[in-house]
């Protein structure tokens, strides 16, 4: 299949054309350009400026404005106008749902439109109809005719648009047509681009948005494919993951979506999604892009013996995701989800105590663990033992000659040096991990003499510059060379924030995870060096425990890649003017109540413009439907609507319930 991107082994930046957002250049080779929307009311003209302006001097180079009526629409003129006052020149972007008049209006104030094309003319009544050649064309046609006239004021005033599909909004023409798939995605912004090229309007950013990283990346990867077969150009790009939630789990789901794509040099402009007020968006964008910005400058220069070799053909889909084929090794690799290694080799002094921060609470009147869902499947000591009984669950790895000496080796594993493992002659006879650095050539040629061993585990690191570009061509190799030993992601941060090792984290082992590399993943730090943290609207401190803090990025990394689910995952929209109640308190509340349901997809939406649409993928809906009123879904069927907000929290316990779908918290917490 067609390459999308420049190099699998090398950062190189998707060639994209320019377009200009008033003196804003987007794409090419200009900077990884930095945005976030505002959560006011837009008729509010001094509040919605007033947080325009916070974003600004965070670091926002556009800022998008809720305009889902004319109202709003017009009242854009007035916001401008007082930021220009103030000496604020930066872009602004109006979002437009359903609404074509009110697109119209904007494009005519303000430097660029966003529209949704699964909504701007479509109406969306979750209908399935069969369509014949000739009735889908004159659906195009219909389009051609409401949208034209949008593209034509774009192009007379000098606008920008993005044309922005959303996974969970596809119209039913859409659906009907190709269903609910990233190829899906792609067509519906695809016919809109197609009638802006018509008219010679080039001026257009693309967006493939997902509350599933998975699904957004192969979007992404198949946009990027028709456009370079169809036009023989790519449009910019606008990377983000939609409702990614708060905290760290929506730090950590948009590193994975965003940082995937950057990675591969795709994006030319990010957003990054975080229920918590607009202006703390900025910093985790801006630790995203200053990742690759500084990966360009380092690899500009790289010298050839240092290069990644090119992989002359992949192994695998990736637009179709399919998990790499390993056979199993006890409790890693095979159709198992993979392992959870907590690094305890920095602890001389390991006591009962210390396992609760991976999830193994230990309670001395009656000498039993409580075993918790996110609770490691491994323990490394490095050259340290452990003076007491391990709960059965989890198992310990500890370095060759540490294991060489124990006299009792029952759920105790080696870890061997790559170079130390194939002339030793003391071997577990059922499990042996084997550290290999990717970065160095023969790595893979004592994976080969490894093909048959079925006791041994690969823990796979990279020194080099790019370790998530040398990891992958490593397990590539493994694939091609038909070598199904398991291979678990051990990565490595250095860096000094929390915010920045959850971006590194994410980023390199959540790509590998997407496209189906990993039996297990490994995550290391230095916690000396963590040197500052960041407030984002809550005190957002480091964990007390490091232990506790990788073992949660690291079940976090595998939940929002679909890989091992370990608890509730909550679809949660960013909240802007549109948003009918108090997002944030609202989304902590739930959070609180059904944060024990395991595998339970819940959707929290501000409006009904972003649900049940947006809701995508989840099992259960919680949407603001008018002031003070909530309409619950499951699915994305209602099951009732205008509760009153003061009792639809409990109204959505009920449905829960009603549903199957609630457990007792006390039961989970073995009480």
């Amino acid at each position: 299949m067609q390459l999308y991107c420049n190099s699998l082994t090398r950062y190189s930046r998707l060639k994209t054309l320019e377009v200009k957002i008033g003196d804003l250049v987007l794409g090419n080779d200009n900077p990884i350009r930095v945005q976030t929307m505002t959560t006011t009311d837009t008729l509010d003209t001094l509040a919605t400026v007033e947080q325009t302006i916070r974003c600004i001097e965070a670091g926002a180079e556009m800022v998008r404005i809720t305009a889902p009526s004319k109202k709003e629409a017009e009242n854009l003129l007035d916001i401008k106008n007082e930021l220009r006052r103030r000496g604020y020149t930066t872009p602004l972007v109006a979002d437009i749902h359903f609404t074509p008049n009110a697109a119209e209006i904007a494009a005519r104030i303000i430097e660029k439109v966003r529209i949704n094309p699964g909504n701007y003319i479509d109406k969306k009544k979750f209908e399935f109809i069969e369509y014949t050649d000739a009735e889908y064309n004159e659906e195009i046609d219909r389009i051609r005719e409401r949208f034209t006239p949008l593209v034509k004021i774009c192009k007379e005033y000098g606008t920008a648009m993005r044309i922005g599909t959303n996974h969970g909004s596809l119209s039913d023409r859409i659906m009907s047509r190709y269903g609910d798939t990233p190829i899906g995605m792609v067509e519906s912004a695809m016919e809109f681009l197609r009638v802006a090229r018509d008219e010679s309007y080039h001026n257009v950013v693309l967006s493939m948005k997902s509350s599933n990283p998975q699904v957004m990346v192969q979007a992404y990867r198949v946009l990027i494919q028709k456009m370079q077969d169809e036009f023989g150009v790519c449009y910019p790009l606008h990377l983000g993951v939609t409702e990614a939630g708060d905290g760290e789990d929506g730090r950590i789901k948009s590193a994975i979506g965003i940082g995937t794509l950057l990675e591969d040099g795709i994006g030319d402009t990010i957003r990054v999604s975080l229920t918590e007020d607009p202006e703390f968006e900025i910093p985790v964008c801006k630790d995203l892009v200053k990742r690759y910005q500084d990966l360009e400058k380092s690899t500009a220069v790289l010298p050839s013996a240092q290069e990644i070799p090119p992989i002359e053909k992949i192994p695998y889909s990736p637009v179709d995701y399919r998990r790499r084929s390993a056979h199993p090794v006890g409790n890693i690799g095979g159709s198992q989800v993979p392992v959870v290694i907590a690094d305890f080799s920095a602890s001389q002094n390991i006591e009962h105590k210390d396992l609760a921060a991976i999830g193994y609470a230990y309670d001395a009147v009656s000498d039993k663990w409580n075993i918790g869902d996110a609770a490691a499947d491994y323990l490394y000591t490095g050259k340290n033992q452990i003076g007491f009984e391990l709960p059965g669950t989890v198992r310990m790895i500890c370095d060759q000659a540490v294991w060489a000496g124990l006299s009792e080796r029952t759920g105790v594993y080696p870890l061997f040096k790559s170079t130390e493992y194939p002339g030793a002659k003391d071997r577990s006879g059922v499990l042996n991990f084997v550290s290999v650095n990717a970065a160095d050539e023969e790595s893979i040629e004592l994976a080969k003499t490894l093909r048959n061993d079925e006791t041994v585990v690969l823990c796979c690191w990279s020194s080099h510059q790019e370790a998530m570009l040398s990891v992958r061509r490593f397990v590539m190799e493994l694939m091609a060379q038909g070598i199904f030993v398991p291979v678990i992601l051990a990565v490595e941060s250095k860096d000094t924030t929390i915010d920045e090792q959850l971006i590194h984290f994410s980023a390199e082992a959540g790509a590998l995870l997407l496209d189906g590399m990993g039996d297990g993943i490994w995550l290391m730090n230095d916690p000396e060096k963590i040197v500052n943290t960041r407030v984002s609207g809550r005190t957002y401190m480091p964990t007390k425990n490091n232990y506790q803090f990788l073992n949660n990025t690291a079940f976090s990394i595998l939940q929002a890649t679909r890989t091992r689910i370990s608890r509730t995952e909550y679809i949660s929209c960013p909240s802007c003017g549109r948003t009918l109640f108090d997002l944030q308190e609202t989304t902590a509340k739930i959070r609180s109540v059904t944060h024990h349901l395991k595998g339970v997809k819940i959707a929290i939406m501000g409006c009904i413009v972003n649900g049940p649409g947006e809701m995508a993928d989840a099992d259960f809906g919680y949407v603001g439907s008018g002031p003070g009123k909530i309409t619950l879904y499951r699915g994305k069927e209602v099951v009732k609507r205008s509760v009153d907000s003061a009792i639809a929290v409990e109204e959505l316990i009920h449905l829960l319930k009603e549903s199957g779908a609630w457990v007792d918290p006390l039961a989970v917490a073995g009480i």
